[in-house]
């Protein structure tokens, strides 16, 4: 036909990709939502560097992949199409937006599964990724003041009006 630019649904709307095609990148999407094996890769390789901590997007995939269990979905499927993978391994992680402790990093890891579950599940919008993370976000103060712990042999301060005379 001509045309340098075909648009289409992506896999995780229409759900016509191969489980192959969807690890070796041989379909269309946005970038980040093609190749999971690279995106796996790369993953793991800073899992492995020690640039990011297992707990987010181990949680995150592995929340999504129980709630689709549950619901009776394609959990293979779920996992590897849209931009799950991305989200969860490079998004999901960053150091400024997201918590501090380690089981904050799960709690965060957790609310985006849910969240990106519920989007995909019952919104009219078939990602969820992007809008997931943002919003847990918006949680992470309250989540890094519930999961802190104190310092070990800390005094707490006493308060005003007592004196020990």
């Amino acid at each position: 036909s001509g045309a340098d630019v075909i648009t289409a649904a992506t896999p995780l709307v229409t759900g016509n990709a191969s489980y192959r095609d969807l690890l070796l990148g041989n379909t269309g999407g946005c970038i980040g939502e093609t190749c999971a094996i690279a995106l796996i890769l790369g993953g793991v390789y800073l899992m492995i560097r020690r640039i990011i901590s297992p707990a987010t997007p181990l949680a995150f995939l592995g929340t999504v992949a129980l709630l689709n269990l549950i619901a009776g979905n394609d959990v293979l499927y779920q996992l590897l199409s849209g931009g799950l993978m991305l989200g969860a391994f490079f998004m999901a992680t960053d150091y400024v937006t997201t918590p501090i402790t380690w089981k904050g990093k799960l709690v965060f890891g957790m609310g985006c599964g849910v969240m990106t579950f519920l989007i995909r599940q019952f919104g009219g919008y078939p990602e969820g990724v992007s809008f997931s993370i943002l919003l847990m976000n918006i949680l992470t103060p309250y989540i890094d003041r519930f999961t802190m712990t104190s310092p070990l042999g800390a005094v707490k301060p006493e308060k005003e009006g007592k004196s020990h005379a």
